[in-house]
Formats: structure tokens, sequence, C-alpha cells
């Protein structure tokens, strides 16, 4: 289960989390007539499907003291060179597809896949909860923020099992850049919570991101991270550690030079 406030837009990049409260302080500073508003339980906030489980359901309650309505969509989910790309479709149904919440209780949201599994790969979507503006809100001079989740639907391959395969780089751009690049060679998604790199024998990280990043099979992505021009790397030789949905990473990588 996760939560989020109303009035506050969530990272679509990954699963939806409690918005930052100290963003939201700054814009209530910035703008003092922001409209606020209680909390949204999500739960679940990723959908696992299968050839032989092709129904879910997702719960949306309304922590807040007043209606809310949402609009609810099913994207296809792909990725081209690192970025996220979405299209409408029709092989994941979703009901209802539009839905008011009275305060202090949920909506049932309805998943179902209308196609086939694919033989051999994972299928990869995401639903979208946009929040409507109410028909009796009235004019404000106030700032409001619709809220925006998107929800991942992995859907398991017919064969075999969904299994990520990640192959890490690691090469240098300038004196103080790192490029950092995983490519999934295998037939699931991985999500990337964060990694570092160190020099041999190590404790403190040369350089670390801290991510929310999906990579779906078959696809790649890339991070430049900054480091000191006097920090040096011994034999050309680094250790990565990351983690993942998948495994812990603990890995040794060779400095790949322009």
């Amino acid at each position: 289960m996760v939560s989020v406030l109303k009035d506050a837009r969530s990272n679509s990049g990954g699963p939806a989390g409690r918005v930052d409260l100290c963003a939201l302080a700054l814009l209530s500073f910035l703008y003092p007539t922001l409209v606020t508003a209680a909390v949204w339980n999500v739960d679940p906030v990723r959908v696992e499907l299968s050839p032989k489980q092709q129904t879910a359901a997702i719960i949306v309650r309304n922590e807040s003291d007043q209606p809310s309505s949402l609009q609810i969509q099913a994207v296809s989910w792909s990725q081209v060179d690192g970025k996220d790309v979405y299209t409408a479709t029709r092989e994941l149904l979703v009901s209802p597809p539009i839905a008011t919440i009275a305060p202090k209780t949920y909506q049932v949201i309805r998943v179902a896949l209308r196609r086939p599994a694919d033989p051999s790969k994972e299928l990869a979507y995401r639903i979208n909860l946009q929040e409507l503006p109410l028909e009796h809100a009235t004019e404000t001079t106030g700032v409001q923020v619709a809220l925006r989740i998107g929800l991942p639907v992995f859907v398991q391959p017919l064969k075999g099992d969904a299994v990520p395969k990640m192959a890490w780089s690691v090469a240098r751009v300038s004196d103080n850049q790192l490029k950092v690049q995983v490519r999934n060679q295998g037939n699931a998604h991985v999500q990337i919570s964060d990694f570092s790199l160190h020099a041999a024998g190590a404790v403190e990280a040369l350089t670390s991101e801290s991510v929310s990043s999906y990579v779906l099979a078959g696809q790649s992505r890339e991070w430049l991270l900054k480091t000191s021009p006097s920090q040096t790397i011994a034999n050309g030789r680094l250790r990565l550690l990351a983690f993942t949905d998948a495994d812990k990473v603990d890995t040794e990588l060779v400095l790949d030079r322009p």
C-alpha cells in the first residue's frame, strides 16, 4: 500500500510514493492559497498478471473529507533510447474508467488482460490514475495541482520464467564525469533503486546515484555521474553496488576509455 497527497504529482517513472513534504511546504509558502487535501491510499502499487491469473484488483482509498474523482486509463508501455513511451491500448481493460470516491471510502478498480500473454517475453503496461476537477468546485485564486500516478502492470510470458539479466558498463566521459549504463538482456523488467561505484578495496563510494528507474526487457538506460578529477581508479577497475527488485548487484567493472 502507498499513500499519496492528493494535490501533488507523484513520480511517474516508478511506483508512486508519499510526496515530499518539504516540497509541499515550499509550494504552500510560495502559494498561500494552495488547495490541499488529505491522502489517497493505493494498493497495490504494481500489478502482476500471468497466463493463469489474467485479472487483478486495485483499491484506491480516499482518506480526505471531500469526494475525489478519478479517470482511469490503461496504456501500453515500451522504451526507446532509455525513454518511456506510452500508447493507448485496448489490450488491458480497466473498470470503471471514471469513478468518484466518497470521503473515507474506497473504490475497487478491476484490471483484466484482453490478449494472450507473449510466448517468451514479459508484457508491460501502466494504469494511469488522473484526478478530475469536481463539478461543484468553485473558482479560486489559489493553485490547484492535480494528482497523476502511473501503476506498472507486468504480464508473465506463456512459457518459461520471466527473469531480467543485467549487463553493466562504465566509461570515462571527462576528467570529472563517468557514464554508467545497464543493458537488460533478459525477458523481464528490472527496477533499479540506487547504485554506487567504489575504487578497489574502498568502502566510501567514488560516486553514487539514487534513482527509481525501470529498465524493460531488451532495453537499456544510462546515467552521467560526477567525480572529482583527483580521484584515481587503480588499474581501471571499479566495484559496482546496486539494489534492484530482482537482486542485489555486487560486481567488478573495467573502465572503458573514450
